[in-house]
């Protein structure tokens, strides 16, 4: 069976209180409480077919609302997760109300087995944090982005 692969972005900007990347909580029941270690940056998955930069720019329009412009994206590598999906991303210089994110939308039987589907939000909120706090709400293997942003598209 081919590895599970994501693309995304990781979105950055320079706030008062330094510098700053935004976020996203995954919507739906399963993850409603979940905090520390829940949080990621907007991506999804992408066929093997597909261009990934492609992909990370698509997915993060659709999780977020917002269309970047293409342009001036700087390539952060790969990272893989715990349960073995590839996440593949790219940084962007930008900045958007987190407030005002809107995501599609799935849908799941909820509860489990009563037979009645409802739909939920791919993403719950969206929020900018500092790079030190991003570090504990990041799903584990993506906090290496972090390091590979300040490297590659904060310090040159």
């Amino acid at each position: 069976m081919a590895r599970r692969r994501s693309a995304g972005i990781v979105l950055h900007r320079v706030a008062d209180r330094g510098p700053e990347v935004l976020l996203v909580h995954p919507g739906g029941p399963f993850w409603a409480k979940k905090d520390l270690g829940a949080w990621s940056i907007p991506k999804g998955e992408y066929e093997p077919d597909e261009d990934p930069r492609v992909a990370a720019l698509r997915e993060f329009e659709e999780e977020t609302g917002t269309r970047l412009p293409t342009d001036e994206l700087v390539e952060l590598g790969t990272v893989v997760q715990k349960g073995g999906k590839e996440v593949t991303a790219w940084a962007a210089r930008g900045d958007l109300d987190a407030g005002a994110v809107r995501s599609n939308s799935f849908e799941m039987e909820w509860p489990p087995r009563s037979g009645r589907r409802q739909q939920f939000p791919e993403i719950d909120r969206a929020e900018w944090f500092t790079l030190d706090e991003a570090r504990g709400k990041l799903v584990g293997a993506q906090v290496e982005l972090l390091d590979r942003l300040v490297e590659r598209a904060m310090n040159g």
